[in-house]
């Protein structure tokens, strides 16, 4: 009779620390696993960085396309297109001095 009672307290114990073990492996896994919550808080501040740099992006291609705009056969900036041919082709009127 003790050694039954010795052999199920041995079980019990063991069967405790066993799930004891396995608790923690998921606990574990639930803070620092593939889908856990540190994972969590990382690609939540990757997708606000990747938000500031669509809004950088678009930004970006309004004046783009603002500057498309204004150099195209329907609408011609004038001041625009001098400026573009200035710098890029280096032209300068012939009243200009150049001091390098």
């Amino acid at each position: 009779m003790i050694g039954l009672s010795i052999r199920s307290a041995v079980m019990g114990s063991l069967l405790l620390v066993t799930m004891m073990v396995m608790g923690g492996s998921f606990v574990v896994a639930a803070v620092q696993g593939e889908f856990g919550v540190m994972r969590r808080v990382e690609l939540n501040a990757e997708a606000a960085a990747l938000r500031i740099e669509r809004d950088v992006l678009q930004a970006d291609l309004k004046r783009i396309e603002n500057l498309n705009l204004r150099l195209s056969d329907t609408y011609l900036d004038i001041d625009l297109l001098d400026e573009r041919a200035r710098i890029v082709l280096g032209y300068l009127r012939a009243d200009e001095v150049v001091i390098r």
